[in-house]
């Protein structure tokens, strides 16, 4: 058995799978009448609408499946992410990637697979429409066009969770996104007592960088400083541009002392950043935090508007330092 490698834009993938919050959620008739209609039109006894997790295979949508997920190393999905091509496998057992595949050689015992990748509108590939079957078969040039039109349709239904909880511009949660996410997150904290931390950042002096650089160079310094929080930050880590020129950040099971090599971080490829752009100006921000003690739990508003104050305070000091 082969293992799938993991894709180039693993972190920002699973960053886009995490916004979402569909893993884990109750089956949606919207996913099952696709999957209900792949079985149908192909003619095969498993038809799924899997997610690609970090360590797991799980899926939204199965027709003919009892299991909800499968690890992630046994998955045929997990190749099937690497691209955007249908992978196809006529027979499992002419393949060397999954011949001694357990999920070949014991149930589901999956001969044949189809599979093609369903993306965010980002272009990040969160997983799969497939097709399993127990016996080798041919799967023609129509049979390709018919599973790529149920996979845009599928895509489709991510979209529109996808814009409602998505920063278009940025691709991190919008406020409505991070409030949700985060609002599980806090709340599996508070469960399981452990400590979290709530970061808030604001871009400094932004607004001279639209002013004299134009609209564009300024959506061009948001998206770097997002794609810098994406790189420094852990999957796990609910990040958000919640307005303009301020990013929130919670990061579970984390106490404030544990946080300083994350904003290390953060600032070191902010100042790499500005030695490889050249921009002619220094993207930098202002940051405040706030903690919630294990035993001693805050909401969601509460953690907010101390960072939120704490970052007013952090700025205020850097003007008055010149």
């Amino acid at each position: 058995m082969i293992a799938a490698p993991l894709p180039d834009d693993e972190n920002a993938r699973l960053s886009t799978l995490r916004v979402l919050r569909v893993l884990d959620t109750d089956p949606e008739e919207r996913f099952d009448r696709l999957t209900r209609m792949a079985r149908r039109l192909f003619q095969v006894p498993i038809a799924l609408v899997s997610l690609v997790d970090a360590d797991r295979q799980w899926f939204k949508s199965a027709q003919g499946l009892d299991v909800p997920e499968t690890p992630r190393d046994v998955s045929f999905c997990g190749h099937a992410i690497l691209s955007d091509d249908i992978l196809l496998i006529p027979d499992t057992h002419a393949d060397p990637r999954f011949v001694d595949n357990p999920l070949v050689t014991g149930a589901p015992h999956v001969r044949f697979y189809a599979g093609c990748p369903v993306r965010a509108p980002s272009g990040h590939r969160l997983g799969t429409l497939c097709l399993i079957d127990h016996v080798p078969r041919g799967f023609d040039e129509d049979d390709q066009a018919t599973l790529r039109d149920l996979a845009f349709m599928v895509e489709q239904q991510f979209a529109a969770m996808y814009m409602a909880m998505v920063d278009e511009l940025t691709g991190l949660a919008n406020r409505r996104g991070f409030e949700s996410q985060a609002g599980h997150v806090l709340a599996l904290c508070r469960r399981k007592q452990w400590p979290a931390t709530m970061l808030y950042f604001d871009l400094d002096h932004f607004k001279h960088v639209n002013d004299r650089y134009g609209h564009a160079e300024g959506d061009w310094a948001l998206k770097s400083f997002a794609d810098i929080l994406r790189f420094c930050l852990r999957a796990s880590d609910v990040i958000a541009r919640t307005g303009g020129d301020e990013f929130v950040v919670l990061l579970s099971g984390t106490a404030t002392e544990q946080m300083s090599p994350a904003l290390e971080r953060v600032r070191t490829q902010v100042g790499a950043l500005n030695l490889r752009a050249q921009r002619g100006y220094a993207l930098d921000f202002s940051v405040g935090d706030a903690a919630m003690a294990g035993d001693r739990p805050l909401t969601l508003e509460e953690l907010m508007q101390q960072a939120d104050a704490a970052m007013y305070a952090h700025k205020q000091s850097r003007r008055r330092m010149g």
